[in-house]
């Protein structure tokens, strides 16, 4: 279903703007500079065409740029890096709703030199960042947490939020998942008390349990530089942290769906009676794309790789479920393509573009990625029929 043997979209008159909502282009472009780019495209051919920029994200990295563009403030915070060192981050916050993102203060890109520490990287800096918000007096707290670079369980962050983390003569744990092998209590009377005030959200895109086969050591484990053995002891801590912690929240949560997200950050947030939500729902709800689907005559969202990740709640499955509910049609434009027509279609998109077919070679594309953005949504454009239009 590529451009070259789709019709040309058939749209009524009662919707006159294009929404523009893409994700981001993984290790080439943030989501923002995807939309501005695919923007431009439409108004050189169709200038007169309302073009409403929103761009998303499903709740991992690139999280604050999208809910940024979708008029929300960002806030600087200095933190802890996942593995001690100091970083700048950030939450943004709009009308009440401060949002955090794991990754951007304790995400495998903070990695220095980009070497993973299994055993030892923390979840720290996310709590810290989460005061800082609760600090500012939100009412609502988010937290996306995909591409942690840890495995502790959350426990870092809840000691970035004032928890003790004790082994049995009572001295404080260092940081990381192997340490929580010889955790026996943890002192949660110092957590931040506007913690109790506040509705405590976990943007997560997947259903792992903390432990099992299926959990967070042995499933994201590898990803961050773990080998067997670290599994396997990872494994043991988080079962013992989850023993601890559950004595002293009262809860039983680590069997329940995505408390082994990033590492067991939402087991922990899931004990504090977080509740848990898909990325893409809440960032559209967050950017209100239902009410600006209703100017919509077409949505154009994408990503970089088009694959069958993107059908199992990506940020472009999102966008297309949500317009599909108002009944406008969707495109997608997408570095590479790897789904065939009938996924395609059955994921919503009418068609879909992808750069590749414009410029094979992949670095060649990933470098003028820009330009070719702004080449296929200026064919999109054309394909409205909106060539003739003039700017009033």
């Amino acid at each position: 279903m590529n451009r070259r043997d789709s019709p040309p979209v058939a749209l009524g008159h009662s919707r006159d703007a294009v929404l523009v909502a893409p994700d981001k282009f993984k290790g080439c472009m943030s989501a923002t500079e995807v939309a501005h780019a695919l923007a431009r495209g439409l108004d050189h051919v169709a200038p007169a065409t309302p073009v409403d920029v929103c761009p998303v994200a499903d709740g991992g990295d690139g999280l604050l740029d999208a809910l940024i563009g979708a008029g929300f403030r960002s806030v600087p915070v200095s933190a802890t890096g996942p593995t001690g060192q100091p970083v700048e981050s950030a939450f943004v916050e709009k009308d009440g709703v401060a949002v955090v993102e794991l990754a951007d203060v304790a995400g495998l890109q903070r990695l220095p030199g980009g070497r993973p520490a299994p055993l030892t990287a923390s979840s720290a800096g996310t709590g810290q960042v989460m005061r800082a918000a609760l600090d500012a007096g939100c009412d609502t707290l988010v937290v996306g947490v995909g591409g942690s670079a840890s495995t502790d369980g959350g426990a870092g962050m809840l000691a970035g939020l004032g928890a003790r983390l004790l082994d049995e003569s009572g001295q404080e744990l260092p940081a990381g998942g192997a340490a929580l092998l010889d955790v026996h209590r943890v002192d949660l009377t110092q957590l931040h008390p506007r913690l109790a005030e506040v509705a405590l959200v976990v943007a997560c895109d997947v259903d792992n349990p903390l432990l099992g086969p299926s959990g967070a050591a042995a499933v994201y484990g590898p990803q961050k530089g773990a080998n067997d053995a670290d599994i396997e002891l990872l494994e043991r801590a988080l079962s013992r942290w989850a023993d601890v912690l559950g004595t002293a929240t009262g809860t039983q949560v680590a069997s329940e769906p995505g408390a082994g997200a990033a590492g067991g950050v939402a087991f922990a947030a899931m004990c504090l009676g977080a509740r848990t939500r898909p990325g893409i729902e809440l960032v559209l709800e967050l950017a209100q794309f239902d009410r600006r689907l209703e100017r919509a005559r077409l949505v154009i969202t994408g990503e970089g790789s088009l694959d069958t990740q993107t059908l199992r709640g990506k940020a472009p499955a999102g966008v297309a479920a949500a317009a599909a509910r108002q009944g406008v049609p969707v495109i997608a434009v997408a570095g590479r393509n790897l789904l065939d027509a009938d996924e395609l279609r059955t994921a919503g998109f009418l068609a879909v573009h992808a750069l590749t077919d414009l410029e094979p070679d992949v670095q060649r594309c990933i470098e003028i990625a820009p330009a070719l953005l702004e080449q296929v949504s200026a064919r999109i454009a054309a394909d409205l029929g909106a060539v003739s239009e003039t700017r009033p």
